[in-house]
């Protein structure tokens, strides 16, 4: 269990719950706790079933309360095999840690900082962000306009310039944000949105990957 990600306070947590519950059904124990509240008279007659959901729920909610110097030492080996560019890794870490429920999970999540995954314009589209493939086009556009004269590529200013990009147009934040997010990401779900992930690609890569998007949505309005 510990190869498949699983951590050892979750696993003793877990096991300790198989067949017995405490008084008041408070699942999430350190084992100094287990110890002490343990009554032998509250074991189940019926047999324990191992509920594997359960039990990635669980060390979900201890990786989100790991210190973080010990999470990066256990999450880097799993980040070290989808991700080879110089990236901010602390960044992504952040990102990942409550999002996670067993170390392996955190390659799905983090691959296309490595490389831009080949996608369907058909992301671009999102009926709750009001996003299409027409507007994406015009807004990503623009986007990409403002962006490439940026000097300052931080996170606070990347997220000052674009609110005040989708200020100025009128348009609601996830308008704005859906089309950037998506061509940077070429995803659906990310661990992050558009400002962080621009933040840890970098100006360069990030402004690649849009101009790869804005190609994408004129080829596919021209087909």
């Amino acid at each position: 269990m510990l190869e498949q990600g699983f951590v050892t306070e979750a696993i003793v947590n877990f096991v300790a719950l198989l067949g017995w519950s405490p008084e008041d059904n408070q699942e999430i124990f350190t084992l100094e706790e287990l110890v002490k509240v343990f009554d032998y008279k509250h074991i189940s007659k019926s047999p324990a079933v191992f509920d594997m959901v359960k039990l990635r729920w669980m060390n979900g909610e201890y990786i989100k309360n790991m210190d973080f110097d010990r999470f990066k030492e256990m999450a880097l080996p799993y980040v070290k095999e989808v991700i080879t560019r110089d990236v901010k890794i602390d960044e992504i870490l952040e990102l990942v840690k409550t999002r996670i429920e067993v170390f392996p999970d955190i390659k799905e999540h983090i691959d296309f900082f490595e490389e831009l995954p080949d996608y369907d314009t058909i992301l671009f589209t999102h009926k709750k962000m009001k996003t299409n493939s027409e507007n994406s086009l015009e807004i990503l556009s623009e986007e990409y306009e403002i962006l490439k004269d940026v000097d300052d590529w931080s996170l606070d200013n990347l997220h000052d310039i674009l609110m005040k990009y989708i200020a100025d147009k009128g348009i609601k934040n996830g308008t704005g944000l859906w089309p950037v997010r998506t061509a940077v990401s070429g995803k659906q779900m990310t661990p992050g949105g558009a400002f962080e992930i621009m933040d840890i690609l970098g100006k360069e890569e990030s402004l690649r990957r849009i101009e790869i998007g804005i190609e994408k949505l004129k080829v596919a309005g021209n087909a």
